[in-house]
């Protein structure tokens, strides 16, 4: 309690905000949905980009994650959907496991998994993670999301998703894929790739970061379309062709969107370590989200650990079902959902809706995103988690620290992340 018996009184006005009804503050809510809509659009396809699966299967993710994951969360402001944290490990399992529809019974089987953990009250789970070793976590994913978008980035795709194999050294087959840059680079990707990323490094540099309602990764995408438009007619040289585009099949209905799980493969035991691995750092990194939106809440609401690893399971289970990739709570989208004035979690169920809805209306346009400029917002994803100031703030900290930060960011780059996890953790 304060001085003057301030605290109890921001308590009670806390919980009651917590239990606002799910429309009582419609004029925050709403508009709020549109900006968290208009990011995560883009960081969907991404991301499923990045992971080697179908671009749809990103959309799905985000469709269950504002809808599903938002209504049975009792966080009012946490976006759930696919992950970067999640990209490596989908991307391995995708190719270890030899099919998509495979890689969606372990999906499924590792979300029962994280259901129970739930029911089980395991969601202080996160507390026990030294955060150097999360910190090496994410700084691997970073290094990880540059080399795999880089073929995009500047149009060397010889087979989307397939630009790596799990089971070969990643380094060996970075050094091979940059030999072959050179001479089989697209010069409208390169050009698209370039604007873009001064469009985002300048926008972050500039007033315009304080203009929320058009994010700057929207900005890259609209602008991507229509420069790849006008090559067709002013610089032909440079026009995109199909398969350097997003390809998304057209929807008629939603029974289209669903891919099914491979049910056979239940008893295949590499289904389960990928099951289990999925569990462990999906649980991991939406407990560690939570945490980090509760702490930006301006009404500092607490959301509880346990029925987010439920709601996480259950949706993620769904998502396994009809064809989507693993999906967690992600700080970057409940972080622009506080900025943009969330209040009740009906913002995030409304941009869930807003995804189904350009899904099924607007798959043409869509299609028309080059792979360039989605490639491009990965990559200062990539680099925002490996940044120098990282590495630099870890250094800072000691060798203690330094140490098992590094270890873990070598081992999981030469190894997987389950594996590189254990090798920071033990040193």
């Amino acid at each position: 309690m304060g001085k003057n018996g301030n605290f109890n009184f921001r308590e009670k006005v806390d919980q009651a905000a917590l239990s606002k009804p799910l429309f009582s503050r419609m004029d925050k809510d709403i508009p709020s949905s549109i900006v968290v809509f208009l990011v995560a659009l883009p960081l969907c396809l991404g991301i499923a980009l990045a992971s080697g699966a179908p671009l749809v299967s990103g959309l799905i993710s985000g469709i269950i994650g504002g809808i599903v994951i938002g209504s049975v969360s009792h966080s009012s402001v946490s976006v759930s959907g696919p992950a970067a944290s999640l990209t490596a490990v989908v991307l391995a399992s995708i190719a270890s496991l030899g099919s998509f529809d495979v890689f969606l019974m372990a999906v499924v089987l590792g979300r029962i998994f994280q259901f129970i953990l739930g029911i089980l009250k395991a969601g202080l789970i996160a507390d026990y993670m030294p955060s150097n070793i999360i910190k090496g976590l994410l700084a691997a994913i970073g290094i990880i999301l540059i080399i795999a978008q880089l073929p995009y980035a500047v149009g060397f795709i010889q087979d989307s998703g397939a630009n790596f194999g799990a089971r070969d050294n990643l380094l060996e087959q970075a050094i091979a894929m940059f030999k072959n840059f050179f001479y089989s680079l697209h010069p409208g990707a390169v050009v698209l790739s370039i604007i873009s990323l001064a469009i985002i490094i300048f926008w972050e540099k500039s007033p315009l970061k304080n203009f929320k309602l058009l994010p700057p990764s929207l900005i890259v995408v609209i602008l991507g379309v229509f420069l790849n438009l006008l090559f067709k007619y002013i610089a032909p040289v440079l026009h995109l062709s199909e398969k350097y585009l997003v390809n998304i099949p057209k929807i008629d209905r939603v029974s289209e969107l669903v891919t099914f799980p491979d049910f056979n493969s239940i008893t295949n035991p590499e289904v389960w370590g990928v099951a289990i691995t999925i569990t462990l750092i999906a649980s991991i990194a939406s407990l560690l989200a939570i945490e980090a939106a509760d702490e930006i809440d301006p009404h500092k609401r607490k959301t509880p650990p346990n029925r987010e690893l439920v709601a996480q399971g259950v949706g993620n289970t769904i998502a396994g079902l009809v064809g989507g990739i693993p999906l967690t709570s992600v700080i970057v989208r409940s972080s622009v959902n506080i900025n943009a004035g969330a209040e009740t979690k009906l913002s995030t169920i409304l941009h869930g809706i807003f995804l189904l809805l350009s899904v099924l209306f607007l798959s043409s346009i869509l299609n028309l995103i080059p792979l360039s400029s989605l490639a491009v917002i990965l990559l200062v994803v990539g680099y925002k988690l490996a940044s120098w100031d990282v590495i630099s703030t870890m250094y800072k900290k000691g060798w203690n620290q330094f140490i098992p930060f590094v270890v873990t960011v070598v081992a999981i780059i030469l190894t997987d992340l389950l594996i590189g996890i254990f090798i920071g953790s033990l040193v």
